[in-house]
């Protein structure tokens, strides 16, 4: 844990560093949607400060670090259960929040390369176009129908957006070109005209099993590591008091 940690740091640090971030701290607040580097700092930050603490704690018998381990492992574990539990009596709130997050993020769709990226790849794993539906990228500056858009993108969409032609080996970048220009039955056949918010509550619905397995196993994981780190304190300081 505590060697992925640094890894996650650096590839965050990296990422950061080729986009001119670290030369200019100020433009961490430019970007109007998320940054995909944050999930690597804020996770691999995580990672190395339990990983130093139960690693250093274990190897130096040193009780403080060992119960700041189990804490903060604890912290993250409450944490997790309040999240799922608020998710599951919040589901419209959660919706409703995952479509502005969508949507803020298609207005700065063009801003970040790795924003752009993860939307990219969102669209063409799920087979989805925007938050509910591909007009949703009318939000975008380059891709709304407006008359004042002189953009070539006007009225089109992201190539992920298009269905997928098995004989290509090229993925053609302007396959979404003047793609909301064309009747809605035209449209099915050239772009997905689902959203991604119900895509990814089908596929949550079809996978429900594999999550739930997934979400189980690092729960008893971590409540393994604090039972471990608590069961060693005591080992420590029984030792400590037969001095």
């Amino acid at each position: 844990m505590l060697f992925l940690g640094i890894a996650f740091l650096g590839i965050g640090l990296w990422a950061w560093n080729e986009k001119g971030v670290l030369s200019n701290i100020s433009s961490i607040t430019d970007l109007g949607g998320f940054d995909p580097v944050w999930l690597f700092l804020v996770v691999g930050g995580v990672m190395f400060i339990l990983g130093f603490a139960g690693c250093i704690g274990a190897l130096r018998e040193n009780t403080f670090l060992l119960k700041f381990f189990s804490v903060f492992l604890g912290i993250i574990f409450f944490l997790e259960l309040t999240a799922g539990v608020l998710a599951f009596v919040f589901k419209d709130w959660i919706k409703d929040q995952l479509y502005f997050f969508i949507n803020n993020n298609i207005r700065a769709y063009r801003d970040d390369i790795d924003l752009q990226n993860l939307i990219d790849f969102t669209q063409e794993y799920w087979q989805c176009c925007g938050a509910f539906g591909a007009d949703d990228w009318n939000l975008n500056i380059y891709f709304n129908c407006t008359d004042s858009n002189a953009s070539r993108e006007r009225c089109g969409v992201p190539f992920s957006c298009c269905t997928k032609d098995p004989a290509e080996d090229v993925i053609n970048t302007q396959c979404g070109y003047d793609a909301r220009q064309k009747p809605e039955v035209d449209q099915q056949i050239v772009i997905y005209t689902k959203g991604c918010v119900p895509q990814f509550e089908k596929w949550l619905q079809d996978n429900l099993t594999i999550v739930a397995g997934i979400f189980i196993g690092i729960a008893l994981l971590q409540i393994f590591g604090i039972c471990l780190a608590q069961n060693l304190v005591s080992d420590i300081e029984a030792v400590r008091a037969s001095w």
